[in-house]
C-alpha cells in the first residue's frame, strides 16, 4: 500500500517479527482513479470521500498503493536444505506485452459491487470485503486475520463495468498462506470468475502476469483507465527479507470476456 516497503514501520510485512503488520503508511493519495462506479467512465474519479484525480505529474508518487497494504508477512516454509521457499513467482513469458493486452474482450456490465473471487486454476474461492480510504489517505486493508478474505476498491470501478477494477488480498502471515498465495503461479489464459451483487458473474481471462520492483512500481499500467472491462488482482511478492519484507508485487492483468 504505498510507503516504503524497507523502512520499519508503516509497512506491512516490513522488518520486524515474523507476519506482524506495521499498519499502512499514511499521508498517501490513492492512485488516479480507473473509472467510477457510477458512471463507468474510464479515468474519471469517483464521487465522495474525498478522492481527486491525480495529475500526470504526481503519478508516480502514488504507485503500489493497494500492491504494498496487502503485505503482512511471509511463512517460510524449509525445505531439506534449510533454504526458504516462498510464493510461487510468475514466469517471464507470461509478462505484458503489447499483444497481450489488446485481445478481444466483451461488452462491459454496468456497476454492482462484488461478492466473491474464485480462481479455480489455483483453488481460490474468496469472499471480498469492500476497502475505503483511512483518515491519512491511505486505502484500507483486509483484516490481518482474515487470510481467507480479500478486498476490492469500493470507490472505483466495480468489476465487470467500463474501466480497471482493482482486488487485493494477503500472500500469507506467520499461520500460513494467505488467499493468494498461489497467485504468481498463473499463467495466460486462465479464469478469474467475480460473482456481483446484481446475481452476474463477471468472467475475466488473465492476459498477463507480472512482479514489479516496490521502487519501480508501474503506477499507469497497473491502475491507468481502460476503454474496456478490465481487472487487477495484487499481492505481495517478488522477492523477501527478513530484514526489509516483501520486495514487490505480483500482479495479474486480466479482461473481461464472459459473463453468467
Amino acid at each position: 500500500m504505498g510507503g516504503d516497503v524497507r523502512s520499519s514501520r508503516g509497512s506491512w510485512g516490513s522488518r520486524g517479527s515474523r507476519g506482524s503488520p506495521g499498519g499502512p503508511p499514511q499521508n498517501r493519495r490513492p492512485w488516479p482513479a480507473a473509472g467510477s462506479a457510477r458512471t463507468g467512465t474510464p479515468g474519471s474519479a469517483p464521487a465522495g470521500r474525498g478522492i481527486a484525480r491525480t495529475p500526470r505529474t504526481a503519478t508516480a508518487r502514488h504507485g503500489g498503493l493497494v500492491a504494498l497494504a496487502a503485505c503482512v508477512g511471509i511463512w517460510l516454509v524449509t525445505s531439506g536444505s534449510r533454504e526458504p521457499v516462498g510464493p510461487p513467482l510468475p514466469s517471464p513469458a507470461e509478462a505484458l506485452t503489447a499483444a497481450s493486452a489488446s485481445g478481444p474482450g466483451i461488452a462491459p456490465l454496468s456497476g454492482s459491487p462484488p461478492a466473491r473471487i474464485r480462481i479455480p486454476s489455483i483453488r481460490v474461492d474468496a469472499p471480498l470485503t469492500g476497502l475505503g480510504l483511512q483518515a491519512g489517505g491511505s486505502l484500507e486493508v483486509p483484516p490481518p486475520d482474515r487470510r481467507d478474505l480479500a478486498g476490492w476498491y469500493r470507490e472505483g470501478t466495480t468489476p465487470g463495468a467500463t474501466g480497471t477494477a482493482v482486488i487485493a488480498g494477503h500472500v500469507d502471515d506467520a499461520v500460513g498462506p494467505g488467499v493468494f498465495y498461489h497467485l504468481g503461479a498463473l499463467r495466460r489464459g486462465a479464469t478469474v470468475e467475480v460473482p456481483r451483487a446484481d446475481g452476474r458473474t463477471a468472467v475475466f481471462t488473465v492476459h498477463a502476469v507480472g512482479v514489479y520492483d516496490a521502487k519501480d512500481f508501474p503506477d499507469s499500467l497497473v491502475y491507468g483507465p481502460s476503454a474496456r472491462a478490465e481487472l487487477r488482482v495484487i499481492t505481495c511478492g517478488g522477492g523477501f527479507s527478513p530484514r526489509t519484507g516483501y520486495r514487490g508485487n505480483v500482479v495479474v492483468f486480466a479482461h473481461l470476456t464472459g459473463t453468467y
